[in-house]
């Protein structure tokens, strides 16, 4: 009977997280351990929740919020990159994309996020990051189905190599923005 009992509060627990969004798989993952290898760590982004939106974007069926730390949020509020003065060392931008889909169900048909798809990181470290033009970058893809973060790799689109240069080829063509597409968005 204990046994029985025992099933039985599972059973509820499990039913309880379900219902109240929790995933369980997520409570056994700390994303702050996760690393690029010879490149950024999830923990050095620590806090990013609760950091000021930039910008947002939208590419094909993802939509992204762009958030930054204090350093970053001071230099874009002061006229960079379109003064002509790079982001200092420790600017950190993190990008969030979501799946998204058109949400008939509201007015406007709207697109809205659905489930999130991937955490792009981006910071400014000159010394540390000498090869990607002082700029060091790392992904974390959600896997699906499990509410856990994985270190983006070779198979993902686009393609992400295992260091922190994985997206130096990319920002290239925003050398004259010190190698930012983002644009501050003023409120």
């Amino acid at each position: 009977m204990k046994s029985k009992g025992k099933l039985i509060s599972v059973g509820i627990v499990a039913s309880l997280a379900v219902v109240f969004g929790v995933a369980i798989s997520a409570a056994n993952q700390d994303k702050y351990t996760l690393k690029v290898p010879g490149g950024l760590a999830f923990s050095e982004f620590k806090g990013y929740e609760s950091w000021e939106v930039i910008s947002a974007s939208q590419h094909g069926g993802t939509m992204a919020v762009i958030v930054g730390n204090p350093e970053i949020t001071s230099a874009f509020k002061s006229g960079i990159p379109g003064n002509g003065k790079p982001f200092p060392d420790g600017s950190k931008m993190v990008k969030i994309h979501y799946n998204a889909k058109v949400a008939q169900d509201v007015p406007g048909a709207p697109l809205m996020p659905i489930s999130q798809h991937d955490v792009d990181l981006m910071v400014k470290d000159s010394k540390r990051f000498p090869d990607g033009h002082g700029w060091g970058y790392g992904v974390f893809e959600i896997v699906p189905g499990s509410n856990t973060f994985r270190v983006g790799d070779t198979n993902d689109k686009p393609p992400q190599e295992h260091d922190a240069k994985c997206g130096v080829e990319c920002h290239d063509a925003a050398q004259s923005r010190d190698y930012v597409f983002t644009h501050y968005m003023p409120r």
